[in-house]
């Protein structure tokens, strides 16, 4: 898989926030078809950060209501990057 595709969006919550502060971890909504190995190649390429461990989650879309419609938000795949002591992400400073 391409590079350029593997990463979707940071994904930025109050918990990725708490992440970021505490364990110098970085949340990511990433293609769902990506693994582990594609995900800290991305990032260190991409983000010139070096990858310590990267965690992964299917995330399952949601129903929704509108009226008497229901509908399903997509499911999604979410990683959580664990950064080496002292690397940062230049996007993220100043969240």
């Amino acid at each position: 898989m391409d590079i350029y595709q593997v990463i979707r969006e940071p994904h930025i919550t109050e918990k990725a926030n708490i992440q970021k502060a505490d364990a110098n971890q970085v949340t990511f909504n990433v293609h769902r078809a990506a693994n582990k190995v594609e995900i800290r190649r991305a990032v260190e390429t991409l983000l010139k950060a070096k990858v310590v461990e990267v965690r992964t989650m299917n995330v399952r879309g949601k129903r929704r209501r509108m009226g008497k419609t229901v509908g399903r938000r997509p499911h999604w795949k979410k990683a959580i990057v664990r950064l080496a002591p002292g690397q940062n992400i230049e996007f993220f400073e100043g969240m």
